[in-house]
């Protein structure tokens, strides 16, 4: 049976094939945008090390739906959304820019970038070259490679396109066998879903027993299923450098407050 992946990144690839831009001017465009905001950086320097506690970094997400979900801020304001997460304590943004499955865009994105000063993933279907560079010419800082969406070939070619344009990749893995094919493309950034593929239900060992199994110096995200302080301290404690979370921040009524919460830190005055 065809996962929600497949049927997304089908319809992703039929746009990808019908795409006839010059591929060589999109390229030297993209190369001669603006420099893109240290993702991956951003992620190691979030937190106070004086506390002694293990500490994180926050992902925080922007989107209006999911096929899983639904409607979860069909209204929202990206760069209202942007200010609150950066003002509760935020490491860096990722924003949905498909918008036929997630009701985004690349307006969503470009705003919720110039209203604050963090770095921004991408989030979308990557599956060609061109979607690559189109992420940094919207002012993308890093793009989202789904292991199970992509050949070998093309996870390894993805990635290194991202690299020349000094982009960040957060690769997405969903088990051990997906984690080994994302290490031998060389990565920097693994993200763990810790969501099934066929029944959506969420795993919250899943991070965990993935995370044994990253070496030292590969940066390791959690994604999925992160709704409490709890869950990120104990994702913390196993070694994570960051959370990625969107709908448990999109539903709350006071955005800037739940990110504070979710990082056990003090709601910022103000």
């Amino acid at each position: 049976m065809a996962t929600y992946l497949d049927r997304i990144g089908a319809w992703h690839r039929e746009a990808a094939s019908a795409d006839r831009r010059d591929l060589a001017e999109l390229a030297a465009q993209a190369r001669a945008a603006s420099p893109p905001r240290d993702f991956t950086g951003s992620l190691k320097a979030f937190a106070p090390k004086a506390t002694g506690k293990a500490a994180i970094g926050l992902v925080a997400e922007i989107k209006r739906r999911s096929p899983s979900k639904g409607d979860i801020a069909p209204d929202l304001d990206p760069v209202e959304v942007a200010r609150a997460y950066a003002s509760g304590g935020a490491s860096c943004l990722s924003v949905l820019t498909d918008g036929p499955h997630f009701g985004g865009s690349v307006e969503d994105l470009e705003s919720a970038r110039a209203a604050v000063g963090l770095p921004v993933l991408r989030k979308d279907f990557t599956v060609s070259a061109a979607d690559v560079y189109d992420a940094r010419l919207m002012g993308a800082d890093a793009v989202l490679l789904i292991v199970a969406l992509l050949d070998q070939e093309e996870l390894t070619e993805l990635h290194r396109i991202a690299g020349e344009l000094d982009m960040a990749c957060l690769v997405e893995v969903h088990d051990e066998a997906e984690l080994e094919r994302a290490l031998e493309a060389g990565v920097e950034l693994v993200g763990v879903n810790q969501r099934d593929l066929h029944s959506f239900e969420v795993d919250r060992e899943r991070a965990k027993r993935v995370a044994r199994h990253v070496p030292d110096g590969v940066v390791k995200i959690a994604e999925s299923g992160v709704e409490s302080a709890e869950d990120v301290a104990a994702l913390a404690d196993a070694g994570f450098d960051g959370v990625l979370v969107g709908e448990a921040l999109l539903r709350s009524r006071d955005r800037r407050a739940a990110v504070a919460e979710l990082l056990g830190r003090t709601v910022p005055c103000g």
